[in-house]
Formats: C-alpha cells, structure tokens, sequence
C-alpha cells in the first residue's frame, strides 16, 4: 500500500495529468473541500475518481475496513474568480475554525493555510493569479493574505456560496450568471425566495476564462 509521500505523488500525478491547478483545500474528518482551475470542466471528475480511487484503498488498509468511502456523489459550484475566489480560498480554509477544532486556521495541519498564509512548503498548490495580484512579492501577498483572515465572512456571500455548493449552481453576480446562460442556454440562478434579480452590464466575450470550481 502507498506510504503518505506516495499518496502525495498519486494527487500530484491527478492534478498534472488532467490539467487541474489546486489553489486551496481542507481535509476535514467527514468531508474535504478543494478550489480547483481546470483547463476543462470534464477533467475534474478524473481527478476526484483518481484520489478518491486510492485515498479510499489507503485508510481502509490504515484502519482495517473494507468498502467504499464516500456517500454519495460530490457537489461542485462554478465560481466567478473576479467576485468570489478570496472569498472561497476563506471559506475553505477557515472550516476548521468554524468547526471549533481550533482557533486558527495555521493551527490545523490539513488544509492550504499555512502554503498561503505563512509560505510553508506544499507541492500541491499553485497560486491563483488574483492571489498573486496581493502584493509585489511574496512576504506582501502573505501579509495581505492573512489580513483577509482577520475579518468576518459576511453573511450574505457566505450564505450564497454555500447555497450554490448545495444546489450545484454556480456563484457569481449577474452578469456570470447571464454569460452562463447564453453558454449553455439554460437558465442558472440561485433558488432563493424573495430575492429579484438585478440588472447590470451586458455579458463579456470572454465568458469564463477565469473562472474556478470549488468543491
């Protein structure tokens, strides 16, 4: 069975070979959470079969215990970089402190905090454009990185993130949402009640060019 750096070498090889960047994650005891930029949106479920296929092979072999894993199938949520993907990378990264497991995020061992917050060495993760526009360099990105940590998530973009995650909707303002439509030609909201759509720019031509799925 894979020995931990082995594992390590098979999400590598999942990433790389589907052409996926990571930007942030967190492994939680019941759920994980990854903020991933594919070349393609097809490739993503190979990345999650590809881990999951051998993640689930090595902690039933640590822990003596047969059968699948997971339950159920994932949920993924199209992101609109511009407007939401800081707001992701906090989400994601500050699960176990909602948790209570602890009281900081660079406490925790398992997530992409300590890669992004402190520069500690995690082959996993690749920076984000909108992360490298933090700072000119790599002691500033951090500085203004960890600022954002220390203010609250506000309730109303929480609410529709984790709102979009559990519908399988993509999350972004309304014009994303229009440019989704004309792409797809189906209509993509947020099934929120009482809760209008507003007008705003005409869609651009570079639709979805930047834009990332969290999980």
């Amino acid at each position: 069975m894979p020995s931990g750096r082995c594992a390590l070498a098979d999400r590598l090889e999942a990433l790389a070979r589907e052409r996926c960047r990571l930007h942030a994650y967190v492994l939680m005891t019941n759920h994980a959470h990854l903020l991933l930029t594919p070349e393609e949106a097809e490739r993503v479920p190979q990345v999650l079969i590809s881990v999951g296929r051998r993640y689930v092979q090595y902690v039933n072999h640590t822990y003596g215990r047969t059968g699948t894993l997971w339950d159920g199938r994932y949920k993924s949520s199209l992101v609109q970089a511009e407007t939401y993907l800081l707001l992701c990378h906090r989400y994601v990264e500050l699960n176990p402190v909602r948790a209570g497991m602890v009281a900081d995020p660079a406490l925790y061992r398992w997530s992409s905090y300590r890669a992004n917050a402190l520069g500690e060495a995690d082959t996993l993760v690749t920076p984000h454009a909108l992360y490298l526009g933090l700072g000119d360099d790599e002691e500033t990105r951090r500085a203004a990185y960890r600022e954002l940590f220390r203010i609250a998530l506000d309730d109303q973009p929480l609410g529709d993130l984790r709102l979009a995650l559990n519908q399988d909707q993509p999350v972004g303002n309304d014009r994303f949402y229009r440019e989704i439509e004309a792409m797809t030609g189906q209509r993509r909201e947020l099934r929120k009640r009482g809760r209008p759509r507003k007008q705003d720019e005409p869609p651009s031509a570079d639709a979805a060019g930047q834009d990332e799925l969290l999980f």
